[in-house]
């Protein structure tokens, strides 16, 4: 059985992901417009101009009162770096996805991602749910490679899976991690977390 599932602040050494709220709107467009070729490539919706807007006033809403999905703020020392999230949240089937995962450039390839989605997949894992999962683009080879660190098992293509917003047909590779993985998995992520040290 699912407990509560509090849509709350998360925390550890080197990341806080704070439920997102207006105090994030402004950051969190900067952060977005840092590197907007990324949009254009990989993301199924793009966070740039109007498109933020959109988002900001119509989807998350929705998902948020839906509770379909959970938005963070990615706060690194106290500056918002990035957005993650959990999507799909399926309480009858104890499964959900972390996506919508993107990072200005400053943020990438140290402890950030993986302190974020060590809590995330904590507090999922926590709450009772049995399933994880993470849908890549095919075509993105860093944030496999990034998934696949994380410890979780790729699972195959789903091919021409959606249609993106620039208007190309995107197959989506699929990986998770399951509760019995989750005690090994987060060892290794606690690890690879303490090799950083503090001051990374």
């Amino acid at each position: 059985m699912i407990k509560d599932f509090p849509h709350r602040p998360l925390a550890n050494a080197f990341v806080t992901l704070e439920p997102l709220s207006e105090v994030h709107r402004e950051p969190l467009r900067a952060a977005c417009a840092a590197d907007p070729d990324v949009w254009r490539e990989f993301y199924s919706l793009s966070l740039l101009g109007e498109h933020f807007d959109r988002f900001w006033t119509e989807r998350r809403i929705a998902e948020r009162d839906s509770g379909a999905a959970h938005h963070f703020a990615v706060l690194r020392e106290g500056r918002c770096v990035g957005i993650t999230a959990f999507l799909k949240i399926d309480q009858a089937n104890a499964s959900l996805e972390i996506g919508l995962t993107y990072y200005a450039p400053e943020a990438r390839g140290g402890p950030v991602n993986p302190s974020a989605k060590r809590l995330l997949m904590g507090e999922a894992f926590d709450a009772g749910f049995c399933r994880v999962q993470f849908h890549v683009d095919e075509i993105n080879a860093r944030s496999r490679a990034a998934v696949l660190k994380l410890g979780a098992t790729f699972e195959g293509i789903q091919r021409w899976e959606r249609i993106i917003w620039t208007g190309r047909r995107r197959s989506t590779a699929v990986y998770s991690v399951i509760a019995p993985e989750w005690p090994g998995v987060r060892e290794a992520l606690d690890q690879r977390l303490a090799a950083f040290g503090p001051e990374a």
